[in-house]
């Protein structure tokens, strides 16, 4: 049937995408590439596109909003609530989806052309959000919607979504076929299936079926797994930020070199103007591929630039457990609201950096995961004029290795650079129990057995804590180490921990030992060595 454009159809679209995905949820966080329960995707897409429908339904209010009202509503709702980095990746796609709905005249018939534009759009921002895009991925799925869309000749509307979503349901199924991690696995990439399901969604709408009903609690449901989710575990001398006019494909090229240079890359904006900001050594590098991609204003490099008097500075980290999060507040560090062991928000961590009343602040995501999510964050804050910097921090304690050097008589950038080396010279390991029968990158393992990961990696499987604990050790202390944290997690035994240190004490005697009770869940055991 046709569909009118209307702010009604986008909060019918993104209705039946968080129905669809509440009732998905359990099956794409169950598709992990490793035994460990870890799996969050599910939950982080629902929450996302819970997000975006809580803000499209108050801004529509009393029906008086156009369609581009919500569409940015949508954006805006999307990009706040978004969880990992599937979350901002379906953010950014929502974003490209609203940019199209925002030129068409309300009331219109939506035409087959607008509907290829925006799954186009949609792609294009998805690989635009990720610094170094890999095929197999949500991104390739949201790219074969769209030129599925556009490769169907003589269609109206609903065949053209319906056959977008067919498109990616192949895309979907091929990518065990690009990721060898999903080969080994047996299963299809999981932010790829939440794609599909949006997908769906729409092309139900197209074609007139019914809405499906979202099941009784499922947002409180979605958020006790979020709440109980595990975590999986020098720095630049300059701060480089201008504005650029530039096309898409520009901009395309400058991420990838500017992503090469350094860290802490954000690029925003959209129609031909962004706004880049990027942590490097060298500034007159970044600067040159500035100008080879499109003309610059307001731009400004920062070096080692006093604190200005009467200016305050702050710390908010992500903690996983109680007594990490004890530990980082007796050093006046702001904890992100959150449970133990659960991924912020963007929102959550906006609402830390605000908390603060401060006007320079470093975040410490304490997880790969929510670094995506903490660079969203500091993104929203720069706009409001706070001077925000993420410290690439991977593991809980890499965070307190940057938070044990943080001296707030430095200059801002100077504390920002000894933090991150901190943090950088600091490996982590961890142990945990696997969960189900899979085959890891040492071997298979069995539902009970003892996993052993560095830097991320499985590295170790085993029947013992103890044993594969000490394990680790011995692998990260053999190519040196002057200090090592252990952060006992909520399942770890008071003998374990006594144990550690009594054997690194015997078999290390030059390593300088400290122990943190953690209290974080699933992972019994966090280890850092400096």
């Amino acid at each position: 049937m046709p569909l009118t454009v209307s702010a009604a159809l986008v909060l019918d679209w993104l209705d039946r995408s968080r129905a669809a995905l509440a009732g998905e949820r359990a099956e794409i966080d169950a598709l992990n590439v490793f035994p460990v329960p870890d799996g969050d995707t599910g939950t982080n897409l629902y929450l996302t596109v819970e997000s975006a429908s809580v803000a499209v339904s108050e801004a529509v209010g009393d029906g008086s909003a156009t369609t581009a009202d919500a569409a940015r509503a949508a954006a805006t709702g999307a990009l706040l609530g978004a969880r990992g980095n599937s979350g901002v990746i379906l953010a950014q796609m929502f974003r490209g989806v609203g940019e199209v709905l925002a030129t068409l005249t309300d009331g219109a018939v939506l035409e087959v052309d607008s509907v290829r534009a925006m799954l186009r759009r949609a792609a294009d921002m998805a690989y635009q959000a990720v610094s170094r895009p890999v095929e197999g991925t949500m991104l390739t799925v949201a790219r074969a919607a769209a030129d599925a869309a556009d490769a169907v000749t003589h269609p109206g509307v609903a065949e053209t979504v319906v056959a977008a979503a067919e498109g990616a349901r192949s895309a979907l199924a091929r990518t065990p076929d690009q990721l060898e991690s999903l080969r080994l696995a047996g299963v299809v990439d999981a932010g790829g299936r939440g794609v599909v399901v949006v997908l769906e969604a729409l092309a139900g709408l197209a074609s007139g079926t019914p809405a499906p009903a979202e099941p009784a609690g499922a947002s409180a449901s979605a958020r006790a797994a979020a709440e109980t989710e595990p975590r999986s575990y020098g720095g630049p001398a300059y701060e480089v930020m201008f504005l650029l006019h530039a096309d898409d494909g520009a901009v395309v090229a400058l991420r990838e070199r500017l992503d090469g240079l350094g860290d802490s890359l954000v690029v925003i904006g959209g129609d031909g103007l962004w706004n880049v900001h990027v942590h490097v050594d060298d500034a007159g590098a970044a600067v040159e591929a500035a100008y080879e991609a499109g003309r610059v204003e307001r731009l400004r490099i920062t070096y080692l630039e006093p604190v200005r008097p009467g200016r305050g500075r702050a710390l908010v980290a992500v903690a996983h457990g109680p007594g990490v999060a004890d530990l980082l507040r007796r050093c006046d560090v702001e904890v992100a609201p959150a449970a133990p062991a659960r991924r912020p928000s963007t929102a959550e961590l906006l609402d830390a950096i605000r908390l603060t009343h401060a006007a320079e602040v470093a975040v410490l995501p304490s997880d790969s995961d929510t670094g995506a999510v903490a660079e969203q964050a500091a993104a929203v804050a720069r706009e409001e004029g706070v001077r925000v910097f993420v410290i690439p921090t991977r593991a809980v304690v890499q965070t307190i290795a940057a938070v044990a050097v943080h001296d707030a008589d430095r200059p801002f950038d100077e504390d920002v650079v000894a933090m991150t080396r901190a943090a950088g010279a600091t490996r982590y390991a961890a142990v945990t129990v696997a969960s189900r029968a899979a085959l890891t990158t040492v071997g298979p393992c069995r539902p009970g057995d003892v996993l052993g990961l560095v830097d991320g990696d499985i590295v170790a499987v085993g029947d013992d804590l103890a044993a594969v604990a000490r394990d680790l050790l011995a692998r990260m202390l053999a190519v040196g180490g002057e200090l090592v944290t252990l952060v006992p997690g909520r399942e770890a035994t008071s003998d374990l921990r006594e144990e550690l240190v009594e054997w690194l004490e015997a078999t290390y005697p030059l390593v300088e030992v400290v122990a943190y009770d953690g209290g974080q869940p699933l992972w019994p055991l966090i280890v850092g060595v400096e």
